[in-house]
């Protein structure tokens, strides 16, 4: 039982970082573009 039990926790430990991860790099990509588009209305390059 312990062993079934430790075993859900580290697969559940290791798909919560992995989201984590994913949300962290979706939020990166969100912020460049956000970057880009204000530096396009000010007249600059992205």
């Amino acid at each position: 039982m312990f062993q079934k039990f430790t075993t859900v926790l580290i697969i559940g430990a290791a798909l919560a970082t992995a989201a984590c991860n994913t949300v962290r790099g979706a939020a990166r990509d969100v912020n460049s573009v956000a970057n880009c588009t204000e530096n396009a209305i000010n007249g600059g390059q992205c």
